[in-house]
């Protein structure tokens, strides 16, 4: 049983489809977009798996507890938790970066994963796994996003001190780092120009699709990386990343 924030649409959507077409049942978080986790509950459901689709704002530990509990009595157990829930907002200037929107990006795509792991632990057992989505902007920086890019760089400094945490439990951590990918996230924070331009600088010439990153976070959460944790795996479009 796997739990997906962000799962309303985009990579988390992707990754709540693949994860029910090997037979998890999944659970899905999202904040308002009720139609959009309409349709993702219905996909999995399509799998053969059986879906529930919870919202609220996971900047809120509260919301994050009654959630997972919510989630716990209900599947009786919960094996992989997909941190995916992110925000951005494009920033010419750190001055335009206003103290509410540095707020809540953190709130958001930060504290939210520190929120759902602290929910979900008493509930793991050994074996199970904790995947983290963070981005390309983490390691090459990204002055349009200088809030988000380090909330995403924080994410990959939080994945590999958890894992460490976690070892003794034997509960795998890991994270996957996508570069740019056509989501909905995409037209909702740049201008039409830099839209049609997103993607065109990696090698490959291309955005990447959702469904072409949902497999990190399936590997990573399946028993073949069994001797993965602490890791970050990188479907950018070919971008040399950490040499």
């Amino acid at each position: 049983m796997a739990i997906v924030s962000g799962g309303d649409s985009g990579i988390g959507r992707a990754v709540a489809v693949l994860f029910a077409r090997e037979g998890a049942d999944v659970a899905v978080l999202y904040k308002d977009e009720n139609e959009d986790a309409a349709e993702t509950a219905e996909a999995v459901r399509r799998e053969g798996q059986e879906c529930l689709a919870l919202a609220g704002d996971i900047g809120s530990e509260a919301f994050c507890q009654t959630a997972v509990e919510q989630i716990f009595n209900h599947f009786g157990r919960i094996d992989v938790l997909v941190n995916n829930a992110a925000e951005q907002h494009e920033q010419e200037s750190i001055t335009d970066v206003s103290e509410q929107q540095l707020v809540r990006t953190f709130q958001t795509n930060v504290f939210g994963y520190f929120y759902m792991t602290k929910a979900v632990l008493p509930h793991l057992e050994e074996g199970a796994a904790i995947v983290n989505t963070t981005s390309v902007t983490a390691y090459k920086g990204s002055p349009q996003l200088l809030d988000y890019a380090s909330t995403r760089g924080a994410i990959v400094a939080f994945t590999r001190s958890l894992a460490l945490q976690l070892a003794d439990r034997k509960i795998r951590v890991n994270g996957v780092a996508p570069g740019p990918i056509w989501t909905p996230l995409i037209p909702a924070s740049f201008d039409e120009e830099r839209t049609a331009q997103h993607g065109a600088g990696v090698p490959l010439g291309r955005p990447g699709q959702p469904n072409e990153v949902a497999p990190c976070h399936l590997f990573l959460a399946s028993d073949d990386a069994s001797y993965m944790t602490g890791q970050i795996l990188h479907p950018n479009g070919g971008s040399i990343i950490g040499g």
